[in-house]
């Protein structure tokens, strides 16, 4: 499989692309110049509420709705953090050592918010969820630096290896091996993608994390509360420490300083791979470059296509995520529980993709074909299952309800992707809305190819002046001559029709209808 990353820098916003086999699987946006919230951003904030009801505290960190801290996301060692900020604030000369902090009682995973916190209390937080909607930021006080092999845990102890990492003799491996190198006073998660890493690897990225740790506390010397200390590395950065494989063929960057911090980056993690970065300096959008733009916006709209000519509508409530599969107009089979069946197989393929490429959390009900059968429910089940397997956010799928309906709950760290994909109309000057021109073209290949099937060659295709003159560029390499080429389908020019709409006839002159067949 081949994985290329697109980034298209612009003055106000950083929007990033990743494809695998030239197919969009995931879109990020990143604010510049903003204060962002991200996951994983450290700040010194204050208790603004103790809200015993919910045994949770609101935290102020410069948002304009306070974010939430609940009692269980404290962690066991929250007073032991606690005593390190008193003590880091109150000498701000030098850096408290981590391994000569007094260990304090622990936090029990049982207790009341308000007997270990109060309103005015200054605490060390992270972003663990960014705001949503009307809600604030989500936090927690167990704070950790993400690394690419490894997670750094200050004033925590011991080593944890991924679950991901299957083969014994290596989780032991690098236990003892991490276990050998880090300083105390920090515990260690070993990350999935450090299996077989030489120790000289894992040991740079060690002594890395630690420096970042000290450099926060240095700043947060600095600083008076509810002000960011740590920023978390841009979702550029982020994607590539988190994703980046063999697989990878390209990143390809339009601007300069981004490059070069792409490149410094790759440096210290993946020296080897520093040849994939390129520097894109063609006039053309990068993003048109990649084809990029024209699957966003058929990929993202609120009715999405996929095989067999079937449809998704996928609609956003203030409480969940409704997706409903529709088959269209196409019967694959004459028995009506097959037909469904293999409908909703093909939904679950492109469900998958959507859920990943729009980054939907949160609760997700979808509405399948009706099926009788229990043996299509279960192998339905089962291949959602099989596909959600290489989904990187946490995940739960239930069965097939009595009513049809399949329930999935998707973690959720930041708001879904939204693109506007419809087109202010042309004629009514913005009264209405249009599909997207782009995909025009794809639309009337699509119905040629039905025609086809139907009525075989020798069509002809009449079309919109403008829209004529559209399909005729290029001469050799022209849609036209494509069509005629695949299709054996004449387009005419016809100043009758309206800007798009199109109209089949035959080798006689007779007007044919999709909807006849």
């Amino acid at each position: 499989m081949k994985s290329e990353l697109i980034v298209d820098v612009q003055p106000h916003e950083i929007a990033i692309a990743l494809t695998e086999d030239d197919r969009l699987q995931e879109i990020n946006r990143e604010k510049r110049n903003e204060d962002n919230f991200a996951v994983g951003n450290i700040y010194y904030g204050r208790v603004k509420k103790v809200m015993p009801a919910l045994n949770a505290v609101f935290v102020d960190v410069g948002y304009e709705k306070e974010a939430f801290l609940h009692y269980l996301d404290l962690g066991s060692e929250f007073r032991t953090f606690q005593s390190y900020l008193t003590k880091a604030v109150s000498d701000r000369r030098r850096v408290p050592a981590p391994e000569k902090q007094k260990r304090m009682p622990e936090v029990g995973k049982e207790g009341k918010i308000e007997e270990v916190l109060k309103v005015g209390d200054t605490l060390l937080v992270q972003v663990t969820k960014e705001p949503i909607n009307t809600k604030g930021p989500r936090l927690t006080a167990e704070l950790s630096i993400a690394g690419r092999n490894m997670v750094l845990m200050p004033l925590s102890d011991g080593v944890m290896v991924s679950q991901k990492i299957k083969r014994e003799s290596e989780r032991s491996r690098l236990k003892q091996l991490i276990a050998s190198i880090k300083p105390h006073g920090f515990g260690v998660i070993v990350r999935t993608v450090a299996e077989d890493k030489r120790v000289a690897e894992l040991d740079t990225e060690l002594r890395l994390l630690v420096e970042r740790w000290q450099e926060m506390v240095r700043t947060l010397q600095q600083k008076e509360p509810v002000s960011l200390v740590s920023e978390e590395i841009g979702r550029t950065i982020g994607i590539i420490r988190d994703m980046l494989s063999p697989s990878f063929t390209s990143i390809q960057v339009n601007d300069e300083g981004i490059y070069e911090e792409i490149r410094q980056y790759l440096t210290l993690i993946a020296p080897e791979s520093q040849k994939i970065v390129k520097l894109y300096k063609a006039k053309q959008p990068i993003f048109d470059k990649f084809d990029i733009t024209r699957q966003m916006k058929t990929g993202l709209g609120r009715t999405v296509g996929f095989k067999h000519g079937g449809y998704l509508i996928i609609d956003k409530t203030e409480a969940l995520f409704s997706i409903d599969v529709n088959s269209g107009s196409k019967k694959l089979y004459e028995d009506q529980e097959e037909n469904a069946f293999q409908y909703n197989m093909a939904a679950a393929d492109e469900i998958v993709h959507q859920l990943r490429l729009r980054d939907i959390g949160g609760i997700i009900i979808i509405d399948f074909i009706d099926m009788n059968t229990k043996e299509h429910q279960q192998q339905l089940y089962d291949h959602m299952r099989h596909l959600m397997d290489r989904d990187r956010a946490k995940h739960n799928i239930l069965p097939l309800s009595k009513f049809g309906l399949m329930q999935i709950t998707r973690q959720r760290v930041r708001p879904a992707v939204e693109v506007e994909v419809m087109e202010t109309c042309p004629t009514c000057g913005g009264k209405g809305k249009i599909q997207p021109a782009i995909l025009f073209t794809d639309q009337i290949e699509e119905q040629m190819a039905h025609m086809m099937t139907h009525y075989g060659r020798g069509l002809r295709l009449h079309l919109h002046p403008y829209i004529y003159a559209y399909v005729c560029r290029g001469w050799l390499n022209s849609l036209k001559r494509k069509w005629y080429v695949k299709y054996g389908v004449r387009v005419v020019e016809n100043q009758s029709l309206a800007m798009l709409q199109t109209q089949f006839y035959d080798s006689k002159g007779k007007p044919l209808s999709l909807e006849s067949k």
